[in-house]
């Protein structure tokens, strides 16, 4: 197929994957366009004909077009070198819009959000603590998305419930707001001894792929929570971020109000221009680590429950977030 042709219908795909409605051509051939696409409303009638035909859109009666779940996976697999790169701009993105004031308590944080079936609740619960009290989570809030709500892209099914916990980049996004630009590089599998980050033991940087590395992380059942809840020694998922060196003092203090505000905060601060746990920073910048925001649920997978999660799912006012200790009352 014309690379031209795949491309429109790729995004004619995409903005009905994003729809949570059918949607005419005319609507279509609107956001088209606003999209920067000089296309009319005939040629997009004539794209979703033959994507009819092959299975990828269907018409939902006079209120226009639905994608199929075929559609779905062919959005998913297609073009995956345009992919590349894209994480790295969903964080940039994301770290943009979060709008939370660390002084004031007020705004939106970034969150992920995590299915879990309703049948594994009562066992998921008590393990959710678990993890939280072993210190290597982002923080300790969390929140509830009811079966048939949507956070996000993400349509919570009515056999499961969505978790939301707070994710590692709101430590960037908090120090950007605070005029410290800071940059993740990776996300990597972190040694921890007698509670002490020790050393990376896998990394991913973030340019380099399509999916947040530490679900790639929990589905290979590469951490170890457990062995940091039951003896100090594990492995945890992190992110290496780095900053101007100039800043690392007020990267500390901010740290510190982030932890205080229940979002948890980086594990360690390096030095300018100095190595921190073997990861080289290169001169004037300083490195920080910062647990991973997945990792209460990846102690979920390591005891036999099966979850899905979705990294950056979506923004979370703050008053909608509350302490993990409260997580069983509020899903009764």
């Amino acid at each position: 197929m014309n690379s031209g042709i795949e491309k429109k219908r790729l995004s004619i795909l995409k903005i009905l994957k994003d729809s949570p409605e059918p949607l005419s051509s005319a609507v279509i051939t609107e956001e088209l366009n606003r999209m920067g696409s000089s296309i009319s409303e005939r040629t997009v009638r004539f794209h979703l004909l033959d994507m009819d035909r092959s299975g990828l859109t269907e018409r939902a009666g006079k209120l226009g077009r639905l994608i199929t779940p075929l559609g779905s996976d062919e959005l998913s697999i297609a073009r995956i070198h345009e992919k590349v790169g894209f994480l790295t701009a969903r964080i940039d993105e994301m770290t943009w819009r979060m709008d939370y004031n660390i002084w004031n308590g007020t705004g939106r944080i970034v969150i992920n959000v995590t299915l879990v079936k309703n049948s594994d609740l009562p066992t998921a619960v008590p393990l959710l603590a678990k993890s939280f009290e072993s210190g290597f989570t982002m923080g300790e809030l969390v929140t509830v998305i009811r079966p048939g709500e949507t956070a996000g892209t993400v349509k919570i099914p009515w056999d499961c419930t969505g978790i939301g916990t707070v994710s590692s980049i709101n430590v960037n996004a908090v120090l950007l707001k605070n005029s410290i630009p800071a940059v993740s590089l990776f996300g990597g599998i972190l040694e921890i001894s007698e509670m002490k980050p020790q050393r990376f033991l896998e990394v991913i940087k973030y340019d380099g792929t399509t999916i947040d590395p530490l679900e790639i992380f929990i589905k290979g059942k590469m951490t170890d929570i457990r062995g940091i809840t039951e003896t100090g020694n594990g492995r945890a998922g992190a992110s290496f971020i780095e900053m101007p060196g100039v800043s690392r003092k007020e990267f500390i203090d901010i740290n510190n109000a982030v932890r205080s505000a229940g979002l948890g905060g980086a594990l360690a601060a390096g030095w300018p221009g100095k190595e921190l746990l073997g990861i080289p920073v290169n001169e004037g910048r300083a490195g920080g680590i910062v647990p991973g925001g997945l990792n209460a649920v990846a102690f979920l997978e390591e005891n036999g429950i099966e979850v899905k999660s979705q990294a950056l799912s979506c923004l979370m006012d703050i008053g909608n977030m509350f302490s993990y200790r409260e997580l069983k009352n509020r899903l009764k």
